[in-house]
């Protein structure tokens, strides 16, 4: 590994796509005839092929998670706080495997490709995916890397949701589901969140009606504004409070309306460099299977008696700061779960990050990860 990679990063990582033949009957109604699925894997699966860890993503991660696809990169993955060497997810210790969603946009199957049924991008034509649809296409994936049983499923934010829901569809093919900064369903507050920003985006001149690409061009607006509309609730406060206060970018007002504090410069780059990477009819879609997950719904609104059927352990984090998924969220599922008779483990963890914590290596979470997971690496060398 070159000097300029630290010791614990798993060092320079190249993506693989995995093409599937097999038709997936979505919970839409519709099909998609075939798809491909962008994958990363750091680490070794072992002769048992026991120690896999499956990493699902948040609302704009994808499969890069860990390490740099460069030497020259400046960022290593979305996850690298957690993921590599001596990390919470040792990769001394599991075989990692992260991919970028059906119906993203770096990589995976989604509106950006191309529709073989026209010739043309899908754009808004790609159908609407679930989070039950994601952890379908992710079992295959299993299938396809001879995966029969993830040690864990693990995610945040969205991504926990996954882990949920693997839990309760593919009882038998986990050992353990790792919710972090997660919720069992999104409140109205959240669903509204995300509604006004898809109505920024769908609001743009230049949406089209989703087939901006016709056109030439992007709805740099709207995406900007969702994100920057997103961003906020990711944080906190006190966070916010810290990091920008009531600074001016300058010494003095100017007494208009161009940018002049600096949370103001903030917001505005991350809208900015977001709508330059992230696809609008994507950030539609995952708004879209955040608001519709609801395990429960099947069970008559019984979050009990869907967890009935799951059979791994549980590890639940939440965050004191975190307002979009709030621990009394997190503390509600873990009831459920201590009703329905699972094994579970629960952490509210003290920091200031708001709902961006989970990316964020604070030494309490750190050390409650850490030691859950070497749980799960023991329980896999027994």
């Amino acid at each position: 590994m070159p000097a300029t990679f630290p010791h614990d990063s798993v060092g320079l990582v190249e993506p693989s796509v995995l093409k599937f033949d097999q038709p997936l009957a979505l919970v839409c109604g519709k099909t998609i005839p075939q798809y491909e699925l962008i994958v990363e894997t750091y680490g070794s699966l072992n002769e048992q092929r026991s120690n896999a860890i499956l990493i699902c993503h948040a609302l704009s991660g994808d499969h890069h998670a860990a390490g740099y696809h460069s030497e020259e990169d400046p960022k290593p993955g979305w996850w690298d706080s957690c993921i590599g060497p001596g990390k919470p997810i040792d990769t001394n210790l599991f075989y990692v495997v992260s991919l970028n969603n059906l119906g993203g946009c770096n990589g995976s199957t989604g509106p950006t490709c191309v529709n073989p049924d026209s010739g043309e991008l899908y754009g808004p034509d790609f159908p609407i995916v679930t989070v039950k649809d994601w952890v379908e296409s992710q079992a295959r994936l299993a299938d396809r890397l001879g995966i029969e049983k993830w040690a864990a499923v693990v995610g945040g934010s969205l991504g926990g949701m996954q882990a949920l829901r693997w839990s309760l569809d593919y009882p038998e093919r986990l050992g353990h589901a790792v919710m972090i900064a997660s919720t069992p369903k999104l409140t109205a507050q959240n669903i509204a969140f995300n509604e006004i920003a898809r109505k920024a985006i769908t609001s743009d001149p230049d949406f089209h009606q989703g087939h901006y690409y016709r056109h030439d061009t992007v709805p740099t607006k709207g995406l900007m504004l969702a994100r920057m509309i997103g961003h906020i609730t990711y944080l906190s406060d006190e966070s916010m409070g810290e990091k920008f206060g009531r600074d001016l970018k300058r010494q003095a007002f100017n007494f208009g309306y161009d940018v002049e504090f600096e949370v103001e410069s903030y917001l505005n780059y991350q809208g900015k460099r977001f709508s330059k990477t992230f696809d609008a009819n994507t950030y539609l879609l995952m708004t879209r299977a955040l608001d519709y997950f609801d395990p429960a719904a099947d069970f008559g609104g019984s979050l009990e008696e869907a967890l009935s059927r799951a059979v791994c352990s549980y590890l639940v984090l939440s965050f004191s700061s975190d307002w979009r998924f709030s621990p009394e969220r997190s503390e509600r599922l873990v009831e459920s779960m201590v009703k329905a008779g699972k094994r579970v483990s629960y952490a509210e963890i003290d920091a200031p990050h708001g709902h961006d914590a989970f990316l964020i290596p604070t030494p309490r979470y750190m050390a409650i990860f850490t030691a859950y997971m070497r749980r799960i690496a023991d329980e896999v060398a027994a």
